[in-house]
């Protein structure tokens, strides 16, 4: 029964982590016609999109419509008509996504700028589910006033301060739009609207082809039909200037065709002529003084241009098309190419996510429209995610991360298990540096040399010890222990040397008695005279320790740490937890120990002692091997505890994942995150599954541990079974 039950808790924890790793498919749910007969659409000029529902499918179109495709295979939605274009055609269209729904830049024929809201309103009367389109278009703005020459490209950014729209006017000719709208508190409110233009710089090669900003409006990105890029930095505008070029294309002068910026706005995809698709970020990288813009990740390249990168507006996924129908389906956190479908048509214009990312809307250049399944639910999982070193967006480098939450809707969820694992151990080897020679020493002398009245009552007290709740000595670890270990830390690196010398100048002092004195008191009562000298040495220790602090390290020891060797001081720290979680193990270990040690035949003693070996050789050299091997099983079972140990580590460090050995910070063990994240992660997550399978590493890992110290203690076994 121990062994079945032990089975079905593997299975549970291994059936809610399996699904992690199984691969991302995509079913073609349907084909649309085009909302109006082939002869009379135009070809889209792009920024398809569908609802949350998957019900509706709009896409802006040259002759000047917003047009909408009913997926749900009824009647058809009219389109609307762009208001206030004149006779102008629409020439480009940039799509941010805000709060309440989705806002369009229209670029038109003859210079001008539109903007444009999109919303769904949702009803539900008796006859179902109802979505319908609302339209609002606000006031056109001139952006090539002298030539009005087409829009070719658009940008479009909504920061707090208001709109900023870079258009493309020209092969190498480019206009800065920035809009701020002013609401007054009763009211009314202005609008002002600022244009600068700029052209490419003299040694920048080619003409504008992609035209990207990101959503805080800081940087403008420009590619070129020689495969350049060239980022503008806007912070000081009116004031535009060249802060980079880079060549960026998958092959030598192939031209940029297409730029994306993921959710958040921060990452940029790029897409060329060859099929080369890369993501790139503004960073700072480690040793330079100024931003750059780096490339992060290179995917899976399409057999011809890429003419179509759209986002997901639920993470970091992202897809690309090319003309010839291919579609790729990325995720960026994890850098990796998810799915290839192809469009049932061949001929395909562009291409959307759904806003749930469950689903893939594709229009060809006849309007035609298809729409697939998507079942993705873990994109960002993979070994790489989980145990490597990713580069997340805003970091410098690869790092190992966990972060499984976030303030906004934009976040990068980061489920590195490697700091975790790291915590678990660091905190298993500082708690076992304490508890192991403490619990091995105190049963030796317990069991060779206390004497057996003495050890009736010590051995019953040590014993108790382990009936503590784990949660009281975190508890107290973390409100009692913490702030007072704080005060006295110099001292307890003083305490190993002035406790050993205190205890060998009692020793030296004590054979210094005569035998009369030293008869007086029954052998292995010894402990009761040493017990004073402890206590005084340990007062002498953090006397000295202060004294220290204030002659060598300035009076304050967690400046000199931060100062000379770079280590940051928390109170909740690996010290803490050393001492606390060793007090937890000591009588684990010591009590299996000890009774190793008080099971050693009697007669092998004996023998040694009357071969003229001290009790001491005696101990060391022929009780110790002989109750190795269930010395070694406590040392293991004591590991085992630690490792699963969650209450402590949880109570009395500062939890948080970081990778350093210093004993002066804290860290995040496996037990401890399972038990404070599992209640809050919504079932069938990523966040949820990646925490069972840190449960199952755990798991994996002690039955491992059991498993060695199994094996080891049977040959240590047959090694000493004839002494």
């Amino acid at each position: 029964m121990i062994i079945a039950s032990i089975l079905a808790i593997f299975l549970v924890i291994g059936g809610e982590a399996y699904p992690l790793f199984l691969p991302p498919r995509a079913e073609l749910v349907g084909t649309y016609a085009a909302p109006r007969a082939a002869a009379t659409v135009a070809a889209p000029v792009g920024q398809v999109g569908v609802d949350e529902y998957q019900e509706v499918a709009y896409y802006v179109a040259a002759d000047r419509r917003l047009e909408f495709v009913n997926l749900k295979g009824g009647p058809g939605i009219p389109g609307v008509d762009i208001p206030g274009l004149g006779g102008a055609a629409v020439t480009a269209a940039s799509v941010v996504t805000v709060q309440d729904g989705i806002r369009y830049a229209i670029g038109t024929s003859d210079g001008r700028v539109v903007p444009l809201d999109l919303t769904f309103e949702v009803a539900y009367p008796e006859s179902g589910r109802t979505i319908t389109p609302r339209v609002q278009v606000g006031e056109p703005t001139m952006v090539d006033a002298e030539r009005r020459r087409a829009v070719r490209r658009l940008g479009m950014a909504t920061p707090d301060s208001g709109t900023v729209i870079v258009a493309q006017v020209g092969p190498r000719e480019l206009v800065l739009q920035t809009t701020v709208e002013k609401k007054g508190l009763i009211g009314g409110g202005t609008r002002e609207v600022s244009l600068h233009p700029f052209v490419l710089e003299a040694e920048a090669e080619g003409e504008v082809t992609a035209v990207a900003i990101d959503g805080r409006g800081d940087d403008a990105i420009i590619g070129t039909s020689r495969g350049q890029i060239l980022r503008f930095d806007l912070r000081a505008a009116p004031e535009i200037t060249l802060a980079e070029t880079i060549d960026a294309a998958s092959q030598p002068g192939a031209a940029i065709t297409h730029f994306g910026l993921l959710n958040g706005d921060r990452t940029l995809v790029v897409g060329d002529r060859a099929g080369g698709v890369s993501s790139w970020q503004v960073v700072g990288l480690p040793g330079e003084g100024r931003l750059r813009l780096t490339r992060v990740h290179t995917y899976d390249a399409h057999a011809s241009a890429v003419i179509a990168v759209t986002p997901s507006r639920r993470d970091k996924g992202f897809a690309t098309a090319d003309a010839s129908g291919q579609v790729l389906v990325h995720y960026a956190t994890s850098g990796q190419t998810l799915i290839s479908i192809r469009s049932p048509g061949g001929d395909l214009h562009s291409v959307a996510i759904a806003p749930k990312a469950d689903g893939l809307v594709v229009v060809g250049g006849d309007g035609r429209t298809a729409l697939w399944g998507l079942h993705n639910p873990h994109p960002e999982i993979n070994l790489r995610t989980l145990f490597g070193k990713v580069w997340y967006e805003g970091y410098g480098a690869p790092e190992y991360v966990w972060q499984s939450h976030g303030g906004t809707d934009d976040f990068e969820a980061k489920f590195s298990l490697t700091p975790l694992i790291f915590g678990t151990i660091k905190g298993t080897f500082y708690a076992l540096l304490l508890a192991v020679p403490i619990a091995l020493l105190a049963a030796l002398y317990v069991s060779e040399f206390m004497h057996p009245t003495i050890k009736g009552y010590v051995k019953p007290v040590v014993e108790v010890m382990a009936a503590l709740p784990s949660v009281v000595l975190g508890f107290i670890a973390g409100l009692w222990l913490a702030p007072m270990l704080e005060r006295v830390v110099p001292g307890l690196f003083v305490l190993p040397v002035v406790m050993t010398v205190s205890i060998l100048g009692a020793a030296a002092a004590w054979r210094s008695l005569p035998a009369t004195v030293r008869g007086r008191v029954r052998p292995g009562g010894e402990v009761f005279l040493v017990t004073p000298v402890v206590v005084v040495a340990i007062w002498a220790s953090f006397w000295l320790g202060g004294v220290a602090e204030a002659f060598f390290l300035g009076g304050d020891y967690r400046g000199w740490l931060l100062e000379s060797l770079g280590l940051t001081f928390d109170q909740r720290n690996s010290l803490v937890v050393g001492i606390a979680m060793g007090f937890a193990v000591i009588p684990i270990i010591f009590t299996i120990a000890e009774d190793s040690l008080a099971n050693v035949p009697q007669h092998l003693r004996a023998g040694s002692l009357a071969l003229g070996a001290t009790r001491w050789q005696t101990a060391i050299r022929i009780v110790l091997p002989t109750a190795s091997p269930g010395i070694f099983s406590a040392v293991m079972i004591g590991f085992g505890r630690a490792v699963g140990e969650t209450m402590i580590v949880l109570m009395a460090t500062g939890n948080t994942p970081v990778m350093d050995w210093s004993i002066f910070n804290g860290f995040r063990a496996l037990s401890a995150n399972i038990a404070v994240e599992l209640p809050e992660a919504p079932d069938g997550s990523t966040h949820f599954r990646v925490l069972f399978l840190a449960a199952l590493l755990l798991f994996c890992l002690t039955f491992a541990l059991n498993t060695v110290a199994e094996v080891v203690r049977l040959k240590l076994r047959g090694r000493y079974r004839y002494l």
